[in-house]
């Protein structure tokens, strides 16, 4: 029995998928952050949502989603959680739009979770580059506007 040879354009897209590898490459540096952040108690998606929303410059749910391009379902899953731990809590409703702030537990787990993510920050960012980084966070944003239509 022979086996089949491998169809090349399967291997092209493997090698070349933008999607493919934006996504094994977030998964990589959410694990090294976790793990890094693991003392804290806190998960990376956790602490960055706790510190965008400390800042109180967001109106709802929906306008923390697009900015940072989740899905609204899940970030309502995740404040969610954290206002189950204490963390966040709902301070304005208008209809749908709900507004949700840091507690003093929330902003001591972000003050807590700071260096762990520090350490995680400092050798990921090290062993990239600084100068590196900065040109592949612009490269980032520009495949971002990419594929949503934008120039």
């Amino acid at each position: 029995m022979t086996t089949p040879s491998p169809d090349p354009r399967l291997d092209a897209i493997a090698r070349s998928c933008v999607a493919l590898h934006v996504r094994m490459t977030a998964r990589a540096v959410t694990r090294a952050y976790d793990e890094a952040m693991r003392p804290s108690g806190l998960k990376i998606t956790q602490f960055v949502l706790l510190s965008a929303l400390s800042t109180g410059q967001w109106k709802s749910v929906t306008e923390l989603a697009e900015r940072f391009a989740l899905e609204r379902t899940s970030l309502t899953r995740n404040l969610q959680l954290l206002a189950t731990e204490g963390m966040v809590e709902p301070v304005e409703c208008r209809g749908r739009a709900s507004v949700y702030a840091v507690t003093e537990k929330g902003k001591a787990a972000i003050e807590a979770a700071i260096p762990y993510w520090r350490e995680a920050q400092d050798k990921i960012e090290g062993g990239f580059g600084e100068e590196r980084w900065r040109e592949t966070r612009d490269g980032l944003k520009a495949l971002r506007r990419a594929a949503r239509g934008e120039r």
